[in-house]
């Protein structure tokens, strides 16, 4: 393409680098679970099993995966269509918000569900019976466990909303600015 801006493709490619360290993480989180089989008590499948507070770990791992992983592969996408198909070039406010989108998104995946994780081991390890590796305790007793990581979660919920509604305003300006290019030439 003659006239090609070379800075086209930067997001998408910034995108997708994140899913790969996302994908990497997912991948070394997974091992360290079947691995830990045989040397962490209670063990995972244990806490998953047991559900209750680990239902906690359970869905902070899906959600990991799908909006960790595959939601921001998907971003990626989003950015590819812009860069390459519209050859559409992220500039001014729409930059800080693609740079607020990939920062605050991952940053906020990250810290809700790893949180999640945690809160779900811990609860359910403090639920599990003493002979499996957990310490007996009550429901009540696990929910002051649990009620801490409440607040800290919802603060990395937040942030990875704001990113992802930011990111979406920057594809937006950058998509309408495209169009706008596209019918001046037309």
């Amino acid at each position: 393409m003659v006239g090609r801006d070379v800075r086209v493709g930067n997001w998408s490619k910034r995108f997708m680098a994140a899913a790969v360290i996302q994908g990497l993480l997912v991948t070394i989180l997974t091992l360290s679970a079947v691995v830990g089989q045989m040397y962490i008590k209670p063990e995972v499948s244990r806490v998953i099993a047991f559900g209750s507070a680990g239902t906690w770990f359970t869905i902070g791992y899906v959600m990991y995966v799908v909006v960790g992983v595959i939601g921001v592969a998907v971003s990626a996408l989003f950015y590819h269509y812009l860069e390459y198909t519209l050859v559409a070039v992220y500039r001014g406010i729409a930059r800080y918000f693609a740079w607020a989108h990939l920062v605050m998104m991952n940053a906020g995946v990250v810290g809700a569900t790893w949180l999640m994780m945690y809160g779900g081991y811990e609860g359910a390890k403090a639920m599990l019976p003493a002979n499996v590796g957990g310490l007996g305790l009550t429901a009540a007793e696990a929910h002051e466990i649990l009620a801490p990581l409440v607040m800290p979660i919802t603060v990395f919920v937040m942030v990875l909303a704001i990113g992802v509604i930011l990111g979406g305003i920057g594809f937006v300006i950058t998509y309408r600015n495209a169009l706008s290019t596209t019918r001046v030439a037309d």
